[in-house]
C-alpha cells in the first residue's frame, strides 16, 4: 500500500506540495424530498455537492476538490491526483 496523507491533518498542505499522494473522505447522503444525492467533506472545508445519480455525484465531488485543493494550495494543483473515500452515510447510520 502506498503512502498516502489524509486532507485536514496537519500539516497536509506541506505534503501535497512534496508530491506526497492525499486522500480524502467524502461523505454521501441521499434526499428523499429530492429524490437527489448530496455530499460533503469532514477534511476539505467548502466541500459540499449535489447531483441527481451516484455517478454524477462523484464527479461533481472530485471537480470541487480539486478547485478547493488548488485554492488551498495558493493556486497550485496537488502534484498526485488524491484518492477519494466515498462513505454513504446512510449505510453508516443503519
Amino acid at each position: 500500500m502506498a503512502l498516502m496523507y489524509r486532507v485536514g491533518f496537519p500539516g497536509w498542505k506541506i505534503a501535497a506540495r512534496l508530491g506526497v499522494p492525499l486522500c480524502l473522505r467524502i461523505t454521501i447522503h441521499f434526499d428523499r424530498e429530492t429524490n437527489s444525492y448530496w455530499a460533503d467533506s469532514p477534511d476539505l472545508r467548502g466541500l459540499v455537492v449535489t447531483g441527481d445519480t451516484l455517478d454524477e455525484l462523484r464527479q461533481e465531488a472530485r471537480d470541487a476538490a480539486g478547485v478547493l485543493l488548488e485554492m488551498s494550495l495558493d493556486g497550485h494543483a496537488p502534484p498526485a491526483q488524491p484518492d477519494f473515500m466515498f462513505k454513504d452515510a446512510a449505510i453508516s447510520a443503519a
